[in-house]
Formats: C-alpha cells, sequence, structure tokens
C-alpha cells in the first residue's frame, strides 16, 4: 500500500508540474496563482503544500523540469553542424512562436525570472549552464572549449531573443521576418571562425 502512495505522489506532483509549465509560460509566472494551476492538473487547492512549500518553490521546479527537457532534447540530435541549423530553424519556426505553452521556457519567461528569488534564479542558471554545455558539446571538437562556450552562448541569446521579438510583434509578415534574421544571424555564429 505504502508504495502506492509513494508512485501516486509522485504522479500527481508531475501532474502540478506539467499544468504548471503550461500555465505559466502562457501567462507568465505573476499572472498565474496556484488555484489556476491547481485547476488546471484537475486537483483541489489543498493537495498543493503536500507537494510544494511554496509558489516559488513550484517555480523553481517548473523551470529546472522545463530546462533538463530542452537538455534531454539537445542531447538526442546527432553532432554535426546540419542537426544544429536544423534546431535553429525549429527553435525560430512560426509553429515554436505560436505555441507559448509548449514552448521553450527561457523566450516565455526571461524577463520575470531576473526579478524572481534566489531558487528561482539559481534553478534557471543551472539549467541554461547545461544547455549551453549541450549545445556546445554539438560544436565541432577542434575548437577550443571556450569557443565553443563563447559561440553557444551566442546562439542562445540570438535565439531567445529573436523569439520573444517575434512573439511581441502583432503583423505576422514583420514577425516572420525576426524569425527568418534570428536565423540568419544565428547561422553566422554557427558558421564563424572560431
Amino acid at each position: 500500500m505504502a508504495r502506492y502512495g509513494a508512485i501516486h505522489k509522485s504522479e500527481t506532483r508531475r501532474r502540478i508540474i506539467e499544468a504548471a509549465s503550461r500555465r505559466i509560460k502562457q501567462d507568465g509566472i505573476d499572472g498565474s496563482g496556484i488555484a489556476a494551476v491547481m485547476s488546471d492538473a484537475h486537483l483541489t487547492n489543498g493537495a498543493f503544500y503536500a507537494h510544494f512549500g511554496s509558489k516559488n518553490d513550484l517555480v523553481a521546479n517548473v523551470i529546472s523540469d522545463q530546462l533538463e527537457q530542452q537538455r534531454v532534447a539537445l542531447s538526442a540530435i546527432p553532432a554535426g553542424r546540419d542537426s544544429l541549423e536544423a534546431y535553429i530553424r525549429g527553435y525560430l519556426s512560426t509553429e515554436h512562436r505560436d505555441n507559448q505553452p509548449d514552448g521553450c521556457p527561457t523566450a516565455a519567461l526571461l524577463s520575470e525570472i531576473g526579478r524572481c528569488d534566489s531558487a528561482v534564479r539559481d534553478a534557471y542558471s543551472v539549467g541554461a549552464q547545461s544547455i549551453v554545455r549541450e549545445i556546445a558539446a554539438h560544436l565541432p571538437a577542434e575548437r577550443a572549449e571556450a569557443s565553443r562556450t563563447q559561440t553557444a552562448w551566442g546562439l542562445v541569446s540570438i535565439l531567445v531573443a529573436s523569439l520573444q521579438l517575434a512573439r511581441a510583434i502583432t503583423d505576422p509578415t514583420v514577425s516572420a521576418q525576426v524569425l527568418d534574421a534570428g536565423i540568419d544571424n544565428a547561422l553566422q555564429i554557427l558558421d564563424a571562425p572560431a
């Protein structure tokens, strides 16, 4: 019986994190209350505190979970430039732009994360650095590690800023131009000599 309880608790925690992830990326951290998250998870508000100490605790867990999922997805792509180009094009696609609740947590939440408590910022810092290391690992091994890391940070910066800008622009033609410009700029960084 105790085993079922642990499994059930783990599954319930997962449901809350998944519901919170979508809600927070759609409505923002400040715009996502515990009641709305728990309703999305089809649970009562009272169940929240069996899994998380506070909303900040939930947000830190969501950020860690989302960035780890992103890192795992990156680790699964084959090594090489073509795979990174495909990743860049997928990240800066209109489909990703238009699907914020299921998209990148950095593009959706970066401006808010900078104003969060240290637990959330620490969770973000660890996750973001793991993504940069994963991108750097996909760059040519003959490049120095510092060069690969710098290139990876440059790519992340262009991808996130381009997606944020494209989401903010209401004219679909101009928004698509922003995505295209982001792709061009990211490919220039990707192909720049070490």
